[in-house]
């Protein structure tokens, strides 16, 4: 019997709920925790950083239109998605990363934890965050969040799958839409992230992966005038993030890694009052 060839794995980005590959057809190899070749991975450019951007705009009102509990109930899904691969990831990061099993498995049983956490966060966060102000007139006023817009995370190296979703969960959860550029050492289990969300429910556009060379994609997506946050969770280049921000006044958020989950959220949502007159 003629022993068949292995089918390596093309990865692409994760662009409007389509995968796809690197408008430039650049490439750069991935390499294991020996040094070895693992795999090529798509080298975005900045053509593939407005193509991000701009599914994400599309979806962001659909998105934040949803029912909170439409948007718990997706993010539940996804969590389903990521626990059905987590065995399959876990072992990956044993074969890429020379971690531990049990680790990698500890690793991804929080990120799916974290994700079913902010599902139940959705429909929740209203209540505590918005409320009835006190007012001396014959008006009603009371406050509401409502979501940012299109979030730019920029996600941490390590770790690259829990910590991608800890930046990436509380601005679904809140209504926004998402541009990640992921683990730039470890980008393959974070593109994977994408094959779990278009099986999970998640709308085309309100989750998009790049992965590629942060000093190339950092100035379109942290510059571009349509997103609206930026969530660096890096450590790297914070100044020119700061003044990439202030460009284009835009908000920063660098949340610590075990930092409050209503803070995470508020960091992402705007609150809007609005004023109604009460009484015959």
């Amino acid at each position: 019997m003629t022993r068949r060839s292995l089918v390596a794995k093309t990865y692409k980005l994760y662009l409007g709920g389509a995968f796809v590959r690197s408008e430039s057809g650049r490439s750069d190899p991935t390499t294991d925790h020996a040094g070895a070749h693992v795999a090529n991975v798509p080298r975005s450019s900045r053509k593939d950083v407005r193509d991000a951007v701009k599914a994400a705009r599309a979806a962001q009102g659909g998105w934040a239109k949803r029912t909170a509990y439409n948007r718990g109930q997706i993010l539940y899904r996804f969590a389903e998605a990521l626990e059905s691969r987590s065995e399959e990831l876990a072992r990956a990061a044993v074969a890429q990363q020379d971690a531990a099993l049990p680790a990698a498995r500890a690793e991804l049983g929080a990120a799916v934890d974290l994700l079913v956490h902010y599902a139940g966060w959705t429909d929740k966060f209203q209540a505590v965050m918005g409320g009835i102000n006190p007012v001396a007139a014959p008006y009603l006023s009371f406050s509401t969040a409502e979501p940012t817009g299109v979030v730019a995370v920029l996600a941490p190296d390590e770790p690259d799958v829990l910590g991608l979703i800890r930046e990436v969960a509380p601005a679904l959860a809140a209504g926004n839409t998402v541009v990640a550029i992921v683990s730039r050492r470890w980008p393959l289990r974070a593109l994977d992230l994408g094959e779990v969300a278009g099986v999970s429910d998640v709308p085309g556009g309100v989750l998009n992966l790049l992965c590629g060379r942060l000093d190339e994609l950092l100035t379109p997506l942290c510059g571009h005038r349509d997103v609206n946050a930026i969530v660096d969770a890096t450590g790297e280049r914070s100044k020119v993030v700061d003044e990439l921000a202030a460009e284009t006044v835009k908000r920063v958020s660098r949340p610590a890694p075990d930092g409050d989950t209503l803070a995470r959220i508020e960091a992402l949502t705007e609150l809007k009052t609005a004023w109604h007159p009460v009484g015959s």
